[in-house]
């Protein structure tokens, strides 16, 4: 298998997912959800060898070459071998996800379909579940025309039409025409595999662009938008509503920074920016799921005190810990899982928790309406937001071991009183909306007499500091400052002084727990395009994204970080934050459809 990279294509059915290879590998995937269990974990182990395990591959004998696609408007991967004989095969990987009985079925079910294309390809397969995160090899036991493959916690059965000794025995053998493997639960099928495969091939590429067809998209870079919302589909669970950050953990920020941490979890901050992405996209139903799972953290916080991250299942423990059985992505660990910035405070969480919910009261599109008695919950968010917006916090970059009093902290304990005065206005009640006015004009003069520096001709990351971050972007994307205020001008010149590294934005320069950051954050260049488009920049920013496009793998998807310098991606895959951008670049920058025509 080769070297690890990040040119991977994702697949999954918004319960469970899965990362393949170029070469047809699954690289990683974890089950039974999200932030289960590593059953293939190729991407964090050393180059595999004949007695590893943790990968599910397709080798094709004497491989020459690949090509890799996603069906049209679908999560459904195409991969095709070639061999040095003239002989080549394709594999169809998917997981199931279509409308069945009134609801949507999605099964956790890897399934595979390989057909000879052309010559006399030869093939041999290794399917190896790990358990343990790599630890153990799971025990293999079978029957007639199925493998199980069992750990303690979970059995997986694998059903298939191709010989049970060759892939027991791990025997290379000649593919005369097509053969389905099913991966999924421990479970008879009622027909024959290759039946069951052909049927949810059908069902699912019709779920898909069906989904697609539904989507409020702009005229230019159609198919990076639409790859884009896929791809947030596919991070949010449809069980719960949790929308993960991204599907890996442990994957550097930069060559060996020990900058590794699990995003397999759902912050309430990207939440938030998900949402009004969906908003603008259509996407009502993946949105109304997280608002229902945000509303549900909100009534259920202890003295309504939110964490900034949550586990899918809305639990609050997410206890950190190092794991030694994985070496890590090119061998760069630790391997972390876990996350001990649910024991941060991110005074912000207010403010995202309160813009994510305000959807509900007013867009008519959604089933929930907002009314009175959730307004009187949110308040209870809002009280947190006005005792604590002055209070040091490990901030939006969630460092570990300084707190200070955030700008962008602040700032959004303001959106959070704003939005309260907003939605009371709405609901016709005039004293709430007065009350909550006053609060955010308090928290507003605070920020701007506190934040404001007039040396540098900018506001700054910290009240009273006289450094930059990125977060400072967003002034006027939220609602803080007027697109046409002076020192919005101001901010986004400072920095592109100091934060913008060829056409790239860093979060921040200062040193932190683990150094200097090295590699840019790809979302803050996405949110300095937001700015660019709010100053009338409107070239540049059309440049700064094209360029940001650029750099997208060969399936269009991006992680958490870029190297300023190669183009490189590092930190987790696929973030979820940057395919925001992707899309919310897309809808200020296209021409409208009536310009086109």
């Amino acid at each position: 298998m080769t070297m690890n990279n990040l040119d991977l294509a994702l697949i999954g059915n918004s319960r469970i997912s899965a990362l393949i290879n170029s070469q047809a590998s699954i690289v990683w995937s974890c089950l039974p959800r999200f932030d289960g269990d590593a059953v293939f974990c190729a991407l964090l182990q050393k180059e595999v060898e004949e007695s590893d395990f943790g990968f599910f591959s397709i080798d094709l004998l004497d491989f020459v070459r690949s090509t890799q696609e996603y069906l049209f408007n679908t999560a459904i991967l195409v991969t095709r071998l070639y061999d040095r004989h003239g002989g080549a095969v394709e594999i169809v990987d998917f997981a199931p996800r279509f409308r069945q009985f009134g609801r949507i079925f999605l099964p956790m079910t890897l399934i595979r379909k390989i057909s000879r294309m052309q010559g006399n390809p030869r093939i041999h397969l290794r399917i190896r579940p790990a358990y343990d995160y790599g630890r153990h090899r799971a025990t293999v036991t079978y029957g007639s025309h199925h493998i199980r493959y069992v750990a303690p916690d979970m059995v997986l059965r694998l059903t298939t039409d191709a010989s049970i000794t060759a892939i027991l025995e791990e025997t290379p053998f000649f593919l005369e025409d097509s053969i389905t493997l099913l991966l999924g639960a421990d479970e008879s099928l009622p027909d024959a595999v290759g039946e069951i495969g052909r049927h949810f091939l059908e069902e699912t590429t019709a779920y898909w662009r069906e989904w697609v067809r539904s989507l409020s998209i702009p005229l230019e870079w159609q198919d990076a938008v639409i790859r884009a919302a896929i791809t947030l589909k596919l991070n949010a669970d449809d069980d719960t509503g949790a929308i993960i950050a991204a599907v890996t953990t442990s994957i550097p920020e930069a060559p060996d920074s020990g900058r590794n941490w699990d995003y397999r979890y759902c912050w309430l901050r990207d939440g938030n920016f998900v949402v009004n992405t969906l908003n603008r996209l259509g996407a009502t139903d993946t949105m109304e799921r997280y608002l229902g799972y945000i509303i549900n953290i909100a009534a259920g916080a202890k003295d309504s005190r939110l964490q900034p991250v949550y586990r899918i299942n809305g639990r609050s423990m997410l206890e950190e810990r190092i794991i030694d059985s994985l070496p890590g992505y090119r061998h760069m660990g630790p391997v972390r899982i876990g996350n001990q910035a649910f024991l941060q405070a991110q005074h912000d969480v207010y403010g995202s928790a309160i813009l994510a919910v305000t959807h509900v009261f007013f867009d008519l599109r959604l089933s929930r309406r907002g009314d009175e008695m959730l307004f009187r919950r949110l308040e209870i968010l809002g009280n947190q937001a006005i005792g604590v917006f002055d209070q040091a916090d490990a901030g939006i970059w969630e460092l570990r071991n300084v707190t200070r009093v955030h700008t962008f902290s602040s700032i959004m304990c303001w959106a959070a009183c704003d939005r309260l005065s907003r939605i009371a206005a709405h609901l016709r009640l005039a004293e709430k909306a007065s009350y909550w006015r006053q609060q955010a004009d308090r928290i507003h003069r605070f920020v701007c007499e506190g934040a404001w520096s007039d040396k540098r001709n900018s506001f700054v990351s910290t009240i009273g500091g006289n450094s930059l971050d990125a977060s400072l972007l967003l002034m006027q994307e939220i609602g803080f400052l007027h697109r046409d205020d002076p020192r919005f001008a101001a901010t986004v010149t400072a920095v592109e002084r100091e934060l913008k590294k060829g056409d790239f934005i860093f979060r921040y320069v200062e040193e932190d727990d683990f150094g200097a950051p090295v590699n840019a954050f790809i979302v803050c260049t996405f949110w300095y395009i937001y700015a660019l488009v709010a100053l009338g920049r409107r070239d540049e920013a059309r440049r700064l994204f094209e360029n940001l496009l650029s750099h997208r793998n060969p399936h269009g998807l991006l992680a958490e970080h870029i190297d300023p310098v190669t183009g490189e991606q590092w930190g987790n895959f696929v973030q979820t934050y940057s395919m925001v951008g992707v899309i919310n670049s897309a809808i200020r920058l296209s021409l409208r459809w009536d310009e086109a025509f």
